[in-house]
């Protein structure tokens, strides 16, 4: 499937910022096999004084740029046409869920996806006795680690609400999971931290994801949104697998992955520093279009 990718996010200041520094992930990243991306570009007004782009330790296309001169708003403009060439996994060839930790020590490398980057605690997410239960129990019975993560995955899209006013962008993912409501980034960073106190290295995506209006009525631009799910490891033949639990199902063709990381800290599409007072607003469209 071939897409246009169009994401527009703005910032405007209470009171003009002196300066700022800011590091961007907006853009789809190439993943040989799974998307090609072309055309891709980061429109940003005003101008910086000085912008670097490069690639981060996990592979992600990464622009770092400074402004030194008063701005009482920034935005960010991001196109890529992508051409997504996944459209889900096939025939379950992980190993048991027993046997994994054979799999995780066998697997001798430090490189970007080697697994032991995503067993431990993150910066923004570490082991909840209580999710680690839920998670444990999810899982109970299953006949492979893709098998219990899609269990696990199934079972939060059941038992969690979809809320975008319930939680704020650094809502512990403890507090989410109490009171069973949230986002995608809640929903991926639970199941993260479920996954990783059961020895199950699991890392957080970043995308977008293509969504169709109800039949009859018009597709609105802007409408589509970014997205997050996990990314999990299930042994050497079968690799990385990555689950929607905000929808309950596996990534595939209407997945359009931009950054992957450890957790939301690792992708943020936006982060950085003001030199400013006061408040800010932000807003932001995506568009999704097939080709």
């Amino acid at each position: 499937m071939l897409y246009q990718v169009r994401l527009s996010v703005s910032y405007r200041y209470a009171r003009p910022a002196s300066g700022g520094r800011h590091l961007l992930r907006l853009l789809p990243r190439p993943l040989p096999g799974v998307q090609d991306v072309t055309d891709a570009r980061i429109a940003i007004s005003p101008r910086p004084s000085h912008r670097d782009d490069f690639t981060d330790f996990f592979g992600n296309p990464t622009a770092e740029l400074a402004l030194t001169s008063d701005h009482s708003e920034i935005v960010f403009t991001a196109t890529a046409k992508v051409s997504r060439l996944f459209a889900g996994p096939d025939a379950d060839r992980s190993v048991p869920l027993a046997e994994l930790p054979a799999e995780i020590a066998a697997c001798r490398t430090l490189a970007p996806d080697a697994p032991h980057h995503f067993l431990g605690a993150s910066p923004r997410l570490h082991p909840v006795d209580a999710i680690t239960a839920y998670t444990r129990a999810a899982m109970a019975g299953a006949a492979s680690t893709r098998a219990g993560l899609e269990a696990l995955g199934r079972a939060l899209h059941r038992d969690m609400r979809f809320d975008a006013g319930a939680t704020e962008v650094d809502t512990p993912p403890a507090e989410a999971f109490a009171h069973r409501h949230g986002v995608c980034q809640d929903f991926a960073q639970i199941m993260i931290a479920g996954l990783r106190g059961c020895g199950v290295p699991a890392g957080y995506v970043s995308g977008f994801l293509r969504t169709v209006p109800p039949p009859g009525l018009p597709r609105l631009e802007g409408s589509d949104a970014m997205h997050a799910w996990v990314r999990v490891w299930c042994g050497r033949a079968e690799g990385w697998i990555e689950f929607d639990p905000t929808n309950g199902c596996f990534a595939g063709s209407d997945h359009i992955t931009a950054a992957l990381g450890r957790d939301y800290g690792d992708v943020a599409p936006v982060a950085g520093i003001l030199r400013t007072a006061g408040g800010q607003e932000t807003s932001h469209a995506v568009d999704v279009i097939p080709l």
